[in-house]
């Protein structure tokens, strides 16, 4: 086979793993209408898509529970999965996620001051936000948590894969202690707003407050889908990606705003749901390879599976009750961040 023939497969076999993702989504999508304490069937739920006048149970329950908890869901799982793909290509390095290295942790925080103390210190801004609150204080906290681990890193202008493993780690315990104590502040209403964002949930969602993040979310997997040519010029190395014409410190610090917008916007609605940003890219990377134009969309429909299919879990093991879905995402990401440090230990110590 000659390699122009390997290469038209290779495109074919990325081709066919995104349609087999997005079918997949499709259906993990209907299953989240359908699927619940009140079974709805096919026809109903088409019916129930429709506006009308008079709304019935099944059409109410669809139009205002299920259909904005599917959209915030897939928002969340894309967006994580792109960030944790871009930053891993960013801080080249495996283990690079959302919530392993902190970012996740600086956005709980601020939205926790938002919550806890917004209306006492910053009562101008609550009033001036609105429903922009959480996702403004949300993208503050993750902004200043992911460049500080981002200098941190830095060791004789390269990223130390131990560094940024270590940075995390404390900016996870200062953001734990720091969310502790705001905890032991706060009201019996503001600490179940606490407990909601700690654990994960896409539970309590509306649309007032899901349309805001949901633009947000959507405009930051958009716009780091649009780096994917230039990530894969980075990885050739700074020097060598700068000589061929990419400006790689505007790079850079575009891809840590996406991220942070990302980010800070998911986990002000979402809470706290770990390990998606770091399985979803690894698990694209090993049926198609290191190239980022099919990693960063693969990783965004893998992404939103992953999160559609917790929360599935989340709603039905347990019913009536509802099981957090960033408990369920912990528990099986927990062994693969295990397997992943095990495989990468060389590279990154």
């Amino acid at each position: 086979m000659s390699l122009r023939n390997l290469h038209e497969a290779q495109e074919r076999s990325r081709r066919i793993l995104l349609l087999v993702l997005a079918a997949m989504l499709s259906v993990s999508s209907f299953l989240a209408l359908a699927v619940g304490p009140v079974p709805i069937g096919a026809g109903d739920i088409w019916a129930a898509l429709w506006p009308s006048e008079d709304l019935s149970r099944d059409a109410q329950i669809v139009q205002q529970i299920r259909l904005p908890r599917l959209i915030l869901g897939l928002c969340v799982g894309a967006v994580l999965g792109v960030c944790g793909a871009a930053l891993q290509g960013l801080f080249r390095n495996p283990l690079a996620d959302p919530g392993i290295i902190g970012v996740s942790s600086g956005a709980a925080l601020a939205a926790g001051l938002v919550i806890v103390t917004g209306n006492t210190f910053a009562s101008g801004f609550m009033e001036w936000a609105g429903n922009y609150a959480l996702p403004l204080g949300a993208f503050a906290g993750s902004m200043i948590a992911i460049v500080s681990i981002y200098a941190l890193s830095q060791r004789a202008g390269t990223t130390s894969g131990a560094s940024l493993i270590l940075a995390g780690i404390a900016i996870n315990a200062m953001a734990g202690a720091a969310l502790g104590y705001l905890t032991f502040l706060s009201s019996d209403n503001q600490l179940r707003q606490l407990t909601f964002w700690t654990l994960g949930s896409l539970g309590r969602i509306t649309w007032d407050s899901l349309v805001p993040v949901a633009v947000l979310m959507t405009i930051a997997v958009a716009l780091t889908l649009r780096k994917a040519a230039a990530l894969n010029t980075y990885l050739l190395g700074e020097r060598e990606a700068g000589h061929l014409g990419l400006n790689v410190e505007r790079m850079k610090k575009t891809l840590i705003v996406l991220g942070a917008l990302g980010v800070g916007s998911a986990v002000a609605v979402s809470g706290i749901i770990g390990f998606v940003g770091l399985a979803a890219p690894h698990i694209i990377r090993l049926f198609a390879g290191a190239d980022h134009r099919i990693v960063l969309p693969g990783s965004a429909l893998l992404g939103a599976l992953l999160v559609m299919c917790a929360d599935l879990i989340a709603r039905t093991a347990a019913a009536p009750a509802e099981l957090p879905i960033g408990v369920l995402t912990s528990a099986l990401g927990g062994p693969f961040f295990l397997w992943l440090l095990g495989r990468y230990r060389r590279e990154l110590f």
